[in-house]
């Protein structure tokens, strides 16, 4: 009798919708659908490289939010299976002793020692032991629910991410093709590639580079483009990540560089923090490709680990336009969903390089650029 009574206390009746991790997943779920249809949209948008920027960057924030939901749900169903073994053993030695007591053959072997009274009292608490087993078989039924919830959303999720992935990667795809098709954006100048080639071939530092760069482009056609110091400290990351080093601080190899590095998702976007012409771009060094970015005289924004760069060198560009991709490839569908993170925790970030020189003089990037990360 009274394990029918447990029975119907904990699924006599649904609870409400869970929130938390579930609720997180399902948000990011619905970002990634907005994305897929912004997606289809911007084939007939009249500037298709500004939508699918904007395509990219949405299922780059869908594909975060669902990766942190999903984990989040993942460590919510591990800790609530963890408790419900502890409890089922709590709920099962209560039941063991009530159902020892009522299936006693005489009632004289529930007198207490104590006599009458003292039976009584023993009574009362006996009495005050079945509501908060009721309390406890609530508790557990919602932890089951819950159990449930989580792991029916995970069984979904599947099928989202993968859709989400391929719908990133076919934007990635349409927006390099975009960009090679362009044609429309003003030049500054034209590059000397004579001029460019020797410069690599003399130099051993990227300061060094940076010093030169003034002598491989021919004459200006077009004006110097408006300071931007007075958005100092405000101007956006070129990529969204997490700051792994800052200026000065030494690499596991001991090297120490001027510059930040920000760890990045495989194939994230990065764009031009404001309009700037392009005053390098290509292999250079023992940095991989590298884009150097003018915004104005005498001001240089160094982007270098790259896999893929756009644009032409002389090109102006505009505040978050596109500049390239980072490499590597996404994570499996199975290690997303895993507590604790892709392949273990084992995986290496893709990493993006920022360098900001002024003048001759390397800076403090987080001087130009504002971010809560790191």
């Amino acid at each position: 009798m009274m394990r029918a009574a447990l029975f119907l206390l904990l699924f006599a009746t649904p609870l409400a919708a869970q929130t938390g991790p579930a609720d997180a997943a399902r948000a990011a779920a619905d970002q990634l659908e907005e994305a897929s249809r912004q997606l289809d949209r911007a084939d007939g948008v009249r500037d298709r490289i500004k939508a699918l920027t904007d395509v990219v960057r949405a299922y780059e924030a869908g594909l975060s939010a669902m990766r942190d939901g999903l984990r989040g749900a993942a460590i919510r169903e591990t800790e609530l299976r963890r408790d419900l073994r502890g409890r089922e053993d709590e709920v099962a030695g209560l039941l063991g002793i009530l159902q020892g007591i009522g299936g006693s053959a005489a009632p004289e072997t529930l007198m207490h020692p104590g006599g009458p009274l003292a039976t009584a009292r023993a009574g009362m608490l006996l009495a005050g032991v079945t509501p908060g087993l009721a309390a406890r078989a609530t508790s557990l039924r919602g932890e089951l629910e819950e159990v449930t919830t989580l792991r029916q959303l995970q069984a979904d999720a599947i099928k989202t991410l993968q859709e989400g992935l391929a719908g990133v990667q076919r934007a990635r795809t349409e927006l390099s093709q975009a960009m090679d098709s362009r044609t429309d954006l003003p030049m500054r100048f034209t590059e000397d590639p004579v001029r460019t080639a020797i410069l690599i071939a003399a130099t051993e530092t990227l300061e060094g580079f940076a010093s030169g760069l003034s002598n491989v482009t021919e004459e200006d056609s077009v004006s110097e483009l408006p300071s931007i110091e007075s958005r100092m400290g405000t101007l956006p990351m070129p990529v969204s990540g997490k700051i792994l080093r800052r200026a000065g601080e030494a690499d596991a190899a001991g090297v120490e560089r001027p510059g930040i590095v920000v760890a990045t998702r495989p194939g994230a976007l990065v764009t031009s923090p404001t309009a700037a012409t392009i005053r390098y771009r290509g292999p250079l060094l023992d940095y991989g490709l590298v884009t150097i970015l003018e915004p104005q005289a005498d001001l240089l924004f160094v982007l270098a680990g790259l896999d893929i760069v756009y644009g032409e060198i002389g090109e102006v560009l505009s505040a978050g336009a596109p500049v390239g991709l980072m490499g590597g490839t996404e994570a499996e569908t199975g290690d997303m969903l895993s507590p604790i993170g892709e392949r273990a925790g084992n995986a290496r970030p893709e990493t993006l390089y920022i360098e900001v020189r002024q003048g001759d003089t390397p800076v403090d990037p987080m001087t130009w650029f504002l971010t809560d990360k790191g």
